[in-house]
């Protein structure tokens, strides 16, 4: 048997979600068992800390500044930090009907018993959630509500930089990069809590001493000239800091990226490894607060982000990494680098993506390195369809740029792009929209006379939300009318010019507008929004338009002034934030953007690299500026362009650092490129997909695994789990045999599905493995084990011969023991009457010729006859499995339930025993462990013996 969670170190006491988890949809979200969680103990640990995300599991685990701070603070001895997201909505309905607390993922206690919760605000309609959470983890959601003894709720990201319609409701906003400050902030709280001072004291000693702004320490005012209300300047009254200054951590390789993080239970939105190469963005674009207050530019070394590829691989068993900033074409050596990738990766099936691509970003030889190891499409956010345009919002491409550059990609075999534009920018015109339509039927048309019907362009058209901190925070949007009104011309446009274009609800992007630049006023609405049920705002299904403009009525929130134009010389609900900017400097970018005069990128060349030498090879430079080799870069002698933003950057140690980055990368000169090569050679024929490079596998060995399925691994679904396996075998360094085509996938062959919640010791699976890299067959599983996440236990590896049939075609039967468990402390009366009710009636089912019963699938109830497949009903010793996810109670009965598998079973155990029990089965929890599956005997020995490398 496998080893139980209490034999993995893990507390076997009842986790308090174990008497409901299995009715709620995808339980994995909340088990907390992932490959790779920090293993510390609570007790040998003096500050604790809840990281809290306000949205789901799978959005949570997508997010790299929780794995970057999940790293930092549990590499501290003395801390200890957990994860929590928020639960869906039946989840929450559950937590709210048992009076169960919302615990953490790691060692499940409520947040009410943390030091600190920390939120992550990455986006203003998650708010409600917020307030869900506090309340769902026993803390008090107003700041003033809590004693001494309850958590410090602070909250960071990138709209903490914007905090006021959250302010009654957070401690404080941690402003800035929290790598440097975080643990020491953690450890003087849980010092200051010792010291006898009130919480208000405390607070103010916090804010003295970390990038912290603590809303209950500043006064309000109305502006006279902007009309919000604002925060006043009390510094020179001994008040708190003002402003707010931000944190910065200046050497992101102090801080290497992290390869060990929780693997998801869940299929997570980006589900693949994802490398932060920088942090930062030279673009300037006038609509994005991330590129404003980021700023500087900070880049990882090759040395640093090459470690970390290295590593992810190894620890995560990924098959996709990801390089991500916010322009990864803008890292400075992003062609040598992305050429040293895929030489790493080689053949080893990794696919390489690179994130925030710009249309002049990588040149075609990087575009070949990038082929080389990934199959799917591209995506470019042109973000304006007109040159006008994309000069107001700073973009620095041209049509020409987007033009050349789908091409390249077209012809380099990519069959699908995506580009993503924004509507309702400030000047914004009918012609600027209509360029939209028109850019996308060129580049359309483009793979059309590539591909035919198999070319693929996703456009999809958002609402501009104006953001604070950025050049247009003084901006208006557009009304719910005008957005409408625009989006029937694009979709009027689009139908004329046979393209599909996706828009966005343009209610949601209201509310998001109120909230950004919202003040404390518009934090009761928040709070009333809450109260009438709104969470999840940001997912259509469940948005509530009415239920938000009721709540702004209700608290005399005025729409227009939040979303009409603001005047420059008026004060701002964030001008109490210091995010680094230089007064004036937005203001001036907001000028030039009315009279639609771009702003070249900062820190580059001016004139980009290629007007350095116009007759060097375009292969080996980007017009991005950045120059591919230590040679070019060395004949460039020009100033790199500074706007004086307020953000003070040594623009020599820049120029010398990305001189370092070539020569880690081996970028000494320009490679001379064969000038015999045909053009026929350099992309496919036209009409034909490019063949991704593959290399030839070798023999390969059909090896049948049999392997335990338990808890907590019983309450992840078929999908989550199948996606496993190949990333144990890569853990393991065992590699799989792929198969053919253009989406090549390991070659793996399922069991029956194990029902959600079913515990097995008896699942099988095939697997082909290449023979050359598999090893000594009786040491797989040993090595799949050591790598395996929680519940999954290989036990045995068989080799079977190529002759014998399919998998799903060699299983005859399979056998499941259902226990009945009585919740609470049933009297023995009960007890004896169940008893008596379940042997009466497994004694009828024996017999029967038909058992009808309905179940309920995806499309609703259904009738079926359990007799179909039922080859044998009994009774079986009552014993329990014994594990945290199993609820407390009395095992009175278990019945063994064999079913054939010719026809396909359609009927589970589980539904059969609730049929049996009728109205008894209300308070009766049912545990169900598959007990064998019975195969048909191998006809045919193997023929050879793999011959595998010790």
């Amino acid at each position: 048997m496998p080893q139980t969670n209490t034999e993995a170190g893990k507390s076997q006491s009842t986790h308090p979600y174990a008497s409901f988890i299995g009715e709620v949809q995808r339980p994995g979200r909340y088990l907390g068992e992932e490959f790779g969680t920090a293993e510390k103990e609570w007790d040998a640990t003096d500050g604790h800390m809840a990281f809290a995300f306000p949205d789901i599991y799978e959005v949570a685990m997508s997010h790299m500044g929780t794995k970057i701070l999940y790293k930092v603070v549990n590499d501290q001895q003395d801390l200890l930090l957990d994860r929590v997201m928020m639960p869906w909505i039946d989840m929450e309905e559950k937590l709210r009907e048992e009076k169960v607390h919302l615990v953490s993922l790691e060692h499940r206690k409520p947040l009410c018993d943390f030091d600190v919760v920390g939120f992550s605000l990455q986006f203003e309609l998650t708010y409600t959630n917020v307030l869900a959470m506090l309340e769902l983890g026993g803390i008090p959601i107003e700041s003033n509500e809590r004693g001494i003894d309850m958590p410090l709720v602070i909250a960071g990201g990138p709209t903490a930089t914007h905090p006021e319609a959250l302010a009654p409701f957070i401690d404080g906003f941690f402003i800035g990069e929290g790598e440097e400050e975080l643990p020491g902030l953690l450890r003087s709280w849980v010092e200051l809590k010792k010291s006898g001072k009130s919480r208000l004291e405390c607070l103010r000693s916090l804010a003295e001493n970390f990038a912290l702004y603590v809303p209950q320490l500043y006064e309000v005012e109305v502006d006279e000239k902007s009309g919000f209300q604002v925060v006043k300047n009390q510094r020179e009254e001994g008040g708190a800091p003002y402003p707010v200054q931000r944190a910065m951590v200046e050497d992101l390789n102090k801080f290497p990226f992290p390869v060990d993080s929780p693997e998801p239970v869940a299929e997570a939105v980006f589900d693949r490894a994802g490398i932060e190469v920088a942090r930062g963005c030279t673009e300037g674009c006038r609509f994005c607060q991330a590129g404003m207050i980021y700023r500087p530019v900070r880049e990882r070394s090759p040395e640093s982000i090459l470690q970390t590829l290295r590593g992810s691989i190894e620890v995560s068993g990924h098959d996709e990494i990801s390089l991500t900033s916010l322009s990864t074409a803008d890292y400075s050596a992003i062609v040598p680098l992305v050429n040293k990738v895929s030489e790493e990766l080689g053949d080893d099936r990794i696919s390489l993506s690179v994130s925030s691509l710009r249309a002049y970003g990588l040149p075609e030889e990087t575009l070949n390195a990038i082929r080389s190891v990934r199959a799917s499409g591209l995506t470019f956010a042109p973000e304006a369809g007109s040159q006008r345009m994309r000069d107001v919002i700073n973009k620095n491409i041209s049509e020409e740029d987007m033009l050349n550059t789908a091409r390249r990609v077209f012809d380099k075999g990519w069959q699908r792009m995506k580009l993503y534009f924004m509507m309702g920018l400030p000047t914004e015109t009918y012609e600027d929209l209509g360029a939209i339509v028109q850019m996308g039927r060129k580049v359309h048309r483009m793979g059309r006379e590539r591909y035919g019907r198999r070319a693929n362009l996703t456009v999809s058209v958002s609402v501009h939300v104006p953001k604070p901190h950025t050049p247009f925070q003084w901006c208006a949007m557009d009304t719910l009318e005008q957005v409408d009104e625009k989006q029937r011309f694009l979709r009027f446009e689009a139908k004329k010019a046979r393209l599909t274009v996706k828009t966005h609800a343009s209610d949601g992007a209201l509310i998001e507008g109120v909230l950004a630049r919202g003040d404390r006023r518009v934090a009761n609405a928040v709070r009333a929004a809450y109260y009438k049920g709104c969470r999840f705002d940001g997912w259509d299904e469940l948005f509530k338009f009415d239920s938000w403009l009721e709540a702004f009525k209700e608290n005399d929130v005025d729409i227009e002034l939040y979303t009409n134009t603001i005047p420059v010389d008026g004060r701002l609900p964030w001008d109490h934030i210091d995010v680094g900017l230089a007064e004036g400097f937005l203001a001036q970018e907001y000028k030039r953007s009315m009279k639609g005069r771009y702003s070249p990128p900062c820190s580059k060349p001016f004139g980009g690299a290629e007007n350095l030498d116009r007759k060097l090879d375009k292969e080996h430079r980007t017009s991005g500026g950045h120059h591919t080799n230590i040679e070019d870069h060395d004949r460039d002698e020009r100033r790199l362009i500074c706007y004086d933003c307020g953000v003070a950057c040594d623009l020599d140690l820049m120029r010398d650092e990305r001189r370092d980055y070539l020569f880690q990368l081996d970028a000494q000169k320009r490679v001379a490129h064969s000038a015999s090569t045909s053009q026929a050679e350099q992309a496919p024929q036209r009409g034909a997909p490019a063949p991704p490079k593959r290399a030839f596998q070798g023999a390969s060995a059909r090896i049948r695994f049999r392997y335990h399925r338990t808890s907590p691994a019983h309450l992840v679904g078929h999908i989550d789990t199948a996606r496993k396996f190949p990333r144990i075998l890569r853990r393991a360094n065992i590699k799989p045999a792929y198969s053919e085509g253009f989406n090549p996938k390991p070659r793996i062959t399922y069991g029956p599905t194990l029902p959600l919640g079913t515990e097995s010791v008896c699942e099988v699976m095939d697997i082909h493995l290449l023979e050359k890299d598999m090893g000594p067959l009786d040491t797989l599983c040993d090595r799949m084990n050591a790598v395996s996440p929680k519940g999954f236990y290989f036990e045995s590896a068989e080799l079977i011969p190529e002759s014998e049939k399919n998998l799903s075609k060699s299983i005859e039967e399979r056998s499941t023991i259902v226990r009945m468990v009585l919740l609470g402390t049933p009297d023995k009366e009960e007890q004896e009457r169940i008893k008596e009710l379940i042997e009466s009636q497994v004694a009828m089912a024996s017999t029967a010729t038909s058992l009808p019963l309905t179940v309920v699938r995806k499309k609703g109830e259904v009738e079926r006859d359990a007799t179909d497949n039922l080859r044998s009903i009994k009774l079986v010793a009552p014993d329990r499995i014994e594990h945290s996810f199993a609820p407390s109670g009395t095992c009175i009965a278990a019945v063994e339930i064999s079913q054939s598998m010719s026809p396909q079973p359609t009927v589970r155990p589980e539904e059969l025993v609730r049929s049996l029990l009728g109205d008894d089965a209300k308070g009766i929890w049912l545990e169900s462990l598959r007990i064998e599956l019975k195969l048909k005997p191998i006809k045919t020995p193997a023929l050879h013996t793999p011959q595998v490398a010790v």
